[in-house]
């Protein structure tokens, strides 16, 4: 029987919203074990999505999974930044060799050496101490010109600079201030401090695979297409993971509302009501786990556009209400005192005043502010 988008909603609420026991830091490893990588180039999306997935969790067990390297922040599915459990690191820099291997090539233009060689270079750089983009950058144009002279790279410009520690063999922890904040990075290779990547790398087809397969648990059902956009990677890696599966009997199909194929685990979960309010992050997974055409099963057209804007790729912090994302959210000010406004889309249902306030005692356990202030209203249009 044809899936519909309410099928599809229900069955990935069913996994982004687990039932975690504790509120350590082995329990937010393990809750974002379950839910997968958090889109992160905004610091404080780790803090939000754990605060709306693990009510209770304090701000001290999220940095300590952190410090110990539990979990991990670094660049690498479609060049952004993901925070994910140390075990999944390996499999997200498969995917973003992968995905990123024509940029980096049309970028770097080398002749007489390989990408390869560049990433080794990069990660025996950084293996010893933590580095600072501009170390990783200079390093990158000597190491060019000492070894491929003949190359022409691009690095001058911002995506140039950008590949110095878009590499996705590093990880990256702030210089200064908390894990919550904008300050400058500073990266370390990933096998200094998480052991070595077994045979990730000398197998990428499996490894791939892999990622496929912890995909449908995280976001099931998806379609070829959101599994290529999400991980970065051509639809034709994508196929090959599939059928890998599939002749494994992992995996089983049905045929989605908009006549796309929809796979997902044959021991996956069947689907839940989430009722209630969660106040996500910006670039949550209900969004950016799929492809954007696909994102229907949470919201409308009309809606989706109100909440991604498509001229500056910027998203607003979305509001889910009984499953579905209905509004939007933000913390007005600066500071740790900050006034909460929510609005919701007309001919949605109203947001009652004691949800958001009940998720908002759990957001601020989680992330440091305290709100003095709460403004609910609906916004026209």
């Amino acid at each position: 029987m044809p899936l519909t988008w309410e099928d599809l909603a229900g069955r990935a609420l069913a996994r982004q919203f687990p039932a975690v026991e504790g509120r350590e830091a082995a329990a937010v490893a393990d809750t974002l074990a379950r839910v997968g990588p958090v889109q992160s180039q905004t610091a404080r999306s780790p803090f939000l999505g754990l605060a709306a997935r693990l009510p209770g969790v304090e701000h001290g067990a999220i940095a300590a999974a952190y410090d110990a390297h539990l979990v991990v922040r670094g660049s690498n599915l479609r060049g952004t930044v993901h925070t994910s459990t140390a075990a999944d690191h390996a499999l997200l820099e498969v995917a973003t060799r992968t995905g990123q291997r024509p940029l980096w090539a049309r970028t770097l233009r080398l002749e007489a050496t390989s990408l390869e060689q560049v990433w080794a270079a990069l990660e025996d750089h950084a293996r010893e101490e933590w580095r600072t983009p501009a170390e990783l950058g200079e390093h990158l144009r000597a190491w060019i010109a000492r070894h491929d002279p003949g190359a022409t790279p691009r690095l001058e410009d911002t995506l140039g600079r950008y590949l110095a520690f878009g590499h996705g063999g590093l990880v990256r922890r702030p210089l200064t201030g908390g894990w919550e904040g904008q300050g400058k990075p500073v990266y370390r290779t990933a096998t200094a401090l998480l052991g070595p990547r077994d045979d990730a790398l000398g197998d990428p087809g499996t490894t791939l695979a892999e990622l496929v397969r912890r995909h449908l648990a995280r976001h099931g059902p998806a379609s070829r297409q959101d599994l290529a956009w999400w991980a970065g990677v051509g639809l034709r890696g994508v196929d090959a993971c599939l059928a890998r599966l599939g002749e494994a009997g992992a995996t089983e199909q049905a045929q989605g509302p908009d006549g796309r194929t929809y796979h997902d685990l044959t021991d996956a979960p069947g689907p839940v009501e989430l009722p209630g309010v969660r106040l996500l992050p910006e670039f949550d997974a209900l969004m950016c786990g799929y492809e954007p055409s696909a994102r229907v099963r949470f919201a409308t057209p009309e809606h989706l556009a109100r909440l991604w804007h498509q001229a500056n790729g910027l998203v607003d912090a979305p509001l889910l209400l009984d499953g579905r994302l209905t509004g939007a959210w933000r913390l007005a000010g600066s500071g740790r005192a900050r006034r909460c406004e929510v609005r919701w889309f007309a001919g949605t249902r109203r947001p009652r005043r004691a949800e958001v306030e009940e998720q908002l005692e759990h957001l601020q356990r989680a992330y440091p502010v305290e709100v003095t202030a709460l403004d609910v209203t609906r916004e026209q249009g």
